[in-house]
C-alpha cells in the first residue's frame, strides 16, 4: 500500500475502509474505542458506537453526566480507535470534541428502540448503585411513566462530534513493516504522509 493508493480526502478514504469492514460482516463494525482524559490527566478508554460521520466529524451519543461526559467537559479533546483486527487494519482519529445540536440529539434519540430510550432515563451512568434490582426498578418506573406516549430525550443525554485534526490509517505488513499513513489538517486542507511503523 502506498500514498497513491489512498484518497486525498480522509473522509472518503474512511468511507472506503468502513464499507470493506461492513461487507466483511465484522461484528459491530462501527465500534470504536473513545479515549478521554479530564483535568487529572488520567486517560480512560471505552467502546462506543459511531452513529454518524461526514466532513464535520464523527458522532457518538452518551450521557453527558457520565465519566466520559465529565472528562469531555473538562478537556474537550479525545481520540477514536477503530480496531478492525480481522482485516489487519486500524484507524485512529484525534481531535476536538463538540456537542451536536439538540435537534440532532432529538432526531437520533427518536430512532432508538423504546427499551434503549428507557435505559437512558434509568441509568445514572457511571454512578454507584446498590444492586441490579435497583436499576431494574428504575427502568420499570420510567416504563410506567412514559407508558402513554413517546419517550422524550433526557436533557443530560445527547451527542458529541469529534472534529478531527489527525486521521491515521494502519495496515498490517509482513515482518512488522506495517503501512501507516497520517492525514493532518492544515487550515481547511489535509496533508497526507506515510509514517514509520
Amino acid at each position: 500500500m502506498d500514498v497513491d493508493d489512498l484518497d486525498p480526502d480522509p473522509y472518503a478514504q474512511f468511507d472506503q475502509w468502513l464499507a470493506i469492514v461492513v461487507e466483511a460482516g465484522l461484528h459491530e463494525p462501527t465500534a470504536m474505542v473513545l479515549a478521554t482524559a479530564g483535568t487529572d490527566n488520567r486517560p480512560v478508554g471505552r467502546f462506543v458506537l459511531l452513529r454518524g460521520h461526514d466532513t464535520r466529524g464523527f458522532v457518538f451519543f452518551t450521557n453527558y453526566e457520565s465519566r466520559k461526559g465529565r472528562q469531555l467537559a473538562e478537556n474537550p479533546y479525545a481520540s477514536l480507535t477503530f480496531p478492525w483486527h480481522a482485516l489487519q487494519r486500524q484507524v485512529i482519529i484525534i481531535g476536538r470534541i463538540e456537542k451536536v445540536t439538540d435537534a440532532e440529539s432529538d432526531a437520533y434519540f427518536a430512532t432508538r428502540d423504546r427499551e434503549h430510550q428507557l435505559s437512558a432515563w434509568a441509568s445514572d451512568q457511571s454512578a454507584e448503585i446498590p444492586d441490579r434490582a435497583w436499576l431494574e426498578h428504575r427502568f420499570g418506573e420510567y416504563d410506567a411513566r412514559f407508558a402513554e406516549g413517546p419517550v422524550p430525550r433526557p436533557h443530560y443525554w445527547g451527542g458529541y462530534r469529534l472534529v478531527p485534526d489527525s486521521i491515521e490509517l494502519w495496515h498490517q505488513g509482513p515482518h512488522r513493516l506495517h503501512d501507516r499513513f497520517r492525514y493532518t489538517r492544515v487550515g481547511d486542507a489535509w496533508r497526507l504522509a506515510r509514517i514509520s511503523p
